[in-house]
């Protein structure tokens, strides 16, 4: 599975595929060069259960951490992924545990 980050200078998108197919899609804003804020995640159903949420969270989380800038998760999946996974968290935005 590929996953291909594009942004304009508001929003951003990551897209991933398989065997030329696309499997999902996670979106975020950027409403400034400090943190971006992720508010949609949409897997297509024939790949549901494999993990492509997952690993289109984790592409955004590698490159945040590589820009040095936080994430402020809108989308329910990935507020679940962030509970979840505490070796991500470096990246959150705000405490939403609370």
């Amino acid at each position: 599975m590929k996953i291909k980050l594009s942004e304009t200078e508001t929003i951003g998108t990551a897209i991933a595929t398989d065997n030329g197919q696309v499997a999902g899609k996670m979106t975020y804003s950027i409403p400034s060069a400090d943190y971006i804020i992720v508010d949609h995640t949409d897997v297509d159903p024939a790949f549901k259960g494999r993990g492509v949420g997952k690993e289109l969270l984790f592409k955004i989380v590698e490159m945040a951490r590589e820009k040095n800038i936080k994430i402020e998760p809108k989308c329910p999946f990935v507020v679940a992924m962030f509970k979840r996974y505490t070796d991500i968290q470096d990246v959150l935005k705000k405490n939403i545990h609370e």
